[in-house]
C-alpha cells in the first residue's frame, strides 16, 4: 500500500492538516489499515521535499500545519493510478515457502502442513464474511476491502488445493523418491516490450 499516494489523493480534494489526513485515510480504507500520525508527517515532509505538496508557511510543524497538492503532485498521483503494479515475478509468499520447505524435509508430512493452513484460511474467510454481513452494507470502503480479502484468501486456498493435488500425483509417479527435482524459474513472466 502506498501511503504516499493515498495522501496525495486525499490532498487532491483540497488542503488538509496532517491529523485530518490520518483520520480520512483510515475512514476511506474501512478502518482496516491504521496509520500512525508520525508516519503521516514523515510522509508529508518527504512529499514537500520532493515538490509534490506545499505547506502553510505561517504555521509551525504540528497539527495546525496545512498541506496542499502541487501540479507535480497531481501528475505523480495520476501516473501512479494508471500504472499497473509489477506482478511479473512471484512474491516471496511465506505460505508458498513453507510448503516448498515442508515437502523436502524428512519426517514432515507436507499434506498435514497444507491442511493446517487450509483450515486457518477457511476460518479467516468465515470471519471476514461475518464482518461483511454485519457492517459491509453501511460502509462501501470497508465492503470493498472485505471483498478483496475474501478473493485473496480464496485464491490462496485454491493454490493449496492445487499444490496438494500436484504433490499427490508426484508421489504416485515417483513413490521411491522422497524429493522431486525442482526446475529453476529461468525467466520472468511478463509482457514483452
Amino acid at each position: 500500500m502506498s501511503v504516499r499516494h493515498a495522501l496525495l489523493a486525499l490532498l487532491s480534494e483540497g488542503p488538509k492538516y496532517g491529523l485530518q489526513l490520518r483520520q480520512e485515510f483510515e475512514a476511506r480504507t474501512g478502518e482496516v489499515w491504521p496509520l500512525n500520525v508520525g508516519q503521516v508527517y514523515t510522509t508529508l515532509q518527504r512529499l514537500e521535499r520532493d515538490g509534490l505538496v506545499e505547506s502553510d508557511d505561517a504555521a509551525e510543524e504540528g497539527p495546525q500545519k496545512g498541506f496542499r497538492i502541487t501540479a507535480d503532485g497531481a501528475d505523480e498521483l495520476a501516473g501512479w493510478l494508471r500504472t499497473p503494479p509489477d506482478l511479473s515475478s512471484p512474491p516471496r509468499d511465506e505460505l508458498v515457502i513453507k510448503v516448498l520447505v515442508a515437502f523436502r524435509m524428512p519426517g514432515v508430512d507436507v499434506h498435514e502442513v497444507i491442511q493446517v493452513h487450509r483450515r486457518y484460511l477457511v476460518e479467516l474467510m468465515q470471519q471476514w464474511t461475518h464482518l461483511k454481513e454485519d457492517e459491509g452494507q453501511f460502509d462501501l470502503g470497508f465492503a470493498l476491502v472485505v471483498d478483496a480479502e475474501l478473493f485473496r484468501l480464496d485464491s490462496v486456498i485454491r493454490w493449496l488445493d492445487t499444490a496438494e493435488g500436484r504433490l499427490k500425483r508426484a508421489e504416485v509417479e515417483q513413490p521411491q523418491s522422497a524429493s522431486f527435482p525442482m526446475p529453476k524459474l529461468r525467466r520472468r513472466v511478463g509482457v514483452r516490450t
